[in-house]
């Protein structure tokens, strides 16, 4: 990671401070110009830029964060976790290959973000999304209700992985580092299904997606990254 990026969040939490809301709308209007802009070099799916569009990422995140909601970073939401960097987001959404009516389970709502994407692609089917962090998990209902995500449910996290009484899938999102490809978790996709999981320590995984086949599972690398802890069964412990 260069200083640039380290120093970022530093300098714009300073200037907050003194922002007033005209100048802070100006602000994230020049940056979510920027910030599609360069998705757009690099994600092929316009459905899922369009998604992501419609998707106001300041409303995900803590104030404290909001002059830095378009750049292309991962933002913290608190309790140790984190919003996704944008360009993972649409590279994630993007290899699900989504449709209509879909059903999608993510595991780690965290504010909601990533559940919000995922709707606005499947408006006949729904999205489960389960989170661990009681905290989290309430805040991303209300968030996602003020929206007006009706086809979002914002699960509690239980000693089972994933939700099979919801299920099955035709996808899933995994957004925190597991390792291994979770099992469990794929016997709740569909024939067909496909699931997107960071597997690897730590510190350093390897985004993968999972395609569930009728004679097995195949594996495509979409490349390296870099997610918080999945905490739990066939997880990683909560501590070390």
């Amino acid at each position: 990671m260069c200083l640039r990026s380290l120093l970022l969040p530093v300098l714009c939490n300073v200037k907050i401070q003194s922002m007033s809301q005209q100048e802070l709308d100006k602000k994230l209007f020049s940056d979510r110009k920027e910030l599609f802009a360069g998705l757009r070099r690099s994600i092929r799916s316009r459905p899922v830029l369009k998604a992501m569009e419609r998707v106001p990422r300041e409303a995900f995140v803590p104030d404290s964060e909001r002059p830095m909601a378009y750049l292309d970073i991962p933002l913290s939401i608190g309790e140790g976790q984190t919003i996704s960097q944008p360009y993972i987001v649409a590279l994630i959404t993007e290899a699900l290959r989504l449709q209509p009516a879909d059903r999608v389970l993510e595991i780690g709502a965290g504010s909601g973000y990533q559940a919000a994407v995922l709707a606005e692609l499947v408006p006949e089917g729904r999205v489960v999304t389960v989170e661990l962090v009681r905290r989290l998990a309430e805040r991303a209902r209300d968030i996602l209700d003020d929206l007006e995500y009706k086809n979002v449910i914002v699960e509690d996290a239980m000693d089972e992985l994933g939700c099979p009484w919801r299920g099955p899938y035709d996808a899933i999102v995994v957004s925190a580092a597991a390792p291994s490809l979770l099992p469990k978790l794929i016997t709740q996709l569909t024939v067909g299904g496909r699931m997107i999981v960071p597997v690897g320590n730590r510190d350093q995984q390897e985004l993968v997606c999972v395609l569930r086949t009728g004679e097995g599972i195949s594996l495509r690398m979409l490349g390296p990254c870099r997610f918080v802890p999945l905490i739990g069964h066939e997880a990683f412990p909560a501590s070390l």
